[in-house]
């Protein structure tokens, strides 16, 4: 197993961080690597909410089981997934800070199969996908027309 954790200051409110990062079939949008995502379940996204998508790797479409098992709007979301090579399992924090919203992540990850092998290398390229997908997730909302509260635009 491995332990990836990182963090990245977002220009927008928390709760407008907390909602674009829960509702996983917004990822297609600032993960190029994810080449689809859809919501399976009924209702609002919530604790429960379970999510199927797919991440292009080595060429390929690697299918993905996503469940939010967590859910505390706008401070903290907690999630499982299960792909044929790994368990990740882990929490998503929102905080105000000056200019924004700091959001950090820490998820475990445990290799199955032929991939506990590779934990080594799973542990850095996986550091190195996180800050490059929640980069992708702060450049595309903060390119976003910035919205105040009360107005009606």
């Amino acid at each position: 197993m491995t332990f990836i954790e990182g963090e990245i200051t977002i220009a927008r409110p928390a709760e407008a961080v907390f909602d674009f990062a829960a509702d996983q079939r917004n990822e297609p949008r600032y993960n190029p690597r994810m080449v689809r995502a859809e919501k399976v379940t009924g209702g609002p996204v919530g604790k429960g909410t379970v999510f199927r998508s797919a991440v292009r790797a080595a060429g390929r479409a690697t299918e993905m089981r996503s469940e939010l098992t967590g859910y505390r709007r706008p401070a903290w979301l907690a999630s499982h997934t299960t792909m044929t090579q790994a368990d990740i399992a882990g929490t998503l924090t929102f905080a105000p800070v000056p200019g924004g919203t700091r959001m950090r992540w820490a998820w475990v990850v445990r290799p199955k199969g032929a991939s506990r092998l590779l934990t080594p290398v799973i542990s850095r390229i996986g550091r190195h996908q996180e800050q490059a997908i929640w980069t992708g997730m702060k450049r595309y909302l903060e390119a976003q027309p910035h919205r105040q509260p009360g107005r009606d635009d």
